[in-house]
């Protein structure tokens, strides 16, 4: 097995099609392992890595969580509540002083775009970027490409369109690079207000009609509105963004197309998705979650066992 060009997974930017694809094969190594009895492994015993969560988070903590304990992996999970950082102390003193305790990787989530590269600054161990302001989400975006691949067979020639706030929204971007870098063809739709300017300059289209987007694509990864993040301020009202842009069952039916759907979860229903679609077969929306833990195991062994 290739090593890894980089002892960080900070984005997918700039990601050699080598380190995805590494990452993608040794996920399914551990996609196996989880559909067994006893779901852990030796792999990673004697390591120490701490959950470094900025930001609130259920499902990326948790995947994280669990899939650093079937490695056999120290998890030790840190959140600003209750902390030293509320009683003043600095965001690098804080580093400082868990690094003191001897531990290996850092799995870091926080509002501000760059702070995982800020930690490679001044820490020496592997960090991993769990989600950073609007900037990247890395490890969802590889498990989508992994859920994609694993129904469909391949990336290379798919056309994928990401639906919604593309403005706000990190897992769109590091979406973009790792699907644009395995060779799909990647598009965008939303209102005009949550697209960015010149995203054409990515490499990708831009679609503003929901219907066009469904004829067109094989696969639509269709993206949260973050309806506590004042998104409801890009668009007139939640109706109306559902009317235009929400998907539902008769949407796809008068379309006629099989077609794949993605959702990172959590779905606001009747917004995002129908719940008739939400549910339906098109769907892979908890298959998605499983995958989740198998690529975090992916990239924890990878990094954890670089040197």
């Amino acid at each position: 097995m290739m090593p890894l060009s980089s002892k960080h997974l900070l984005g997918l930017q700039g990601v050699p099609k080598e380190d995805i694809q590494t990452i993608l094969d040794t996920a399914h190594t551990f996609r196996e392992i989880l559909e067994r009895p006893i779901k852990k492994v030796p792999t990673l015993q004697g390591k120490t890595i701490v959950n470094l969560f900025y930001e609130s988070s259920t499902r990326t903590r948790i995947s994280f969580e669990l899939a650093e304990k079937r490695l056999s992996a120290d998890a030790i999970n840190f959140s600003v509540s209750g902390s030293s950082v509320s009683k003043g102390e600095t965001f690098k003193d804080t580093i400082k002083n868990i690094e003191a305790m001897k531990v290996d990787m850092v799995v870091v989530r926080h509002a501000a775009a760059g702070t995982p590269l800020y930690l490679t600054k001044i820490s020496s161990s592997n960090i991993i970027n769990a989600g950073d302001g609007t900037h990247e989400h890395p490890t969802q975006a590889l498990l989508d490409m992994y859920s994609i691949r694993q129904k469909l067979g391949r990336l290379d020639g798919l056309k994928i369109c990401i639906v919604g706030d593309i403005s706000h929204s990190r897992v769109a971007l590091s979406n973009i690079h790792g699907l644009k870098t395995m060779g799909a063809k990647v598009s965008v739709c939303g209102p005009s207000t949550m697209i960015p300017r010149n995203i054409e300059e990515l490499g990708v289209e831009v679609i503003h009609n929901i219907d066009e987007a469904i004829q067109e694509n094989d696969v639509l990864n269709v993206l949260r509105i973050q309806l506590e993040r004042k998104a409801r301020e890009y668009f007139p009202s939640i109706r109306e963004y559902a009317k235009y842009f929400g998907i539902t069952q008769e949407r796809l039916d008068k379309n006629g197309k099989e077609i794949l759907i993605l959702h990172p979860g959590p779905i606001n229903r009747g917004v995002e998705l129908s719940s008739e679609v939400a549910d339906g077969s098109n769907q892979i929306i908890l298959y998605q979650v499983t995958n989740g833990v198998a690529i975090r195991m992916a990239v924890l062994y990878l990094l954890g066992t670089l040197n």
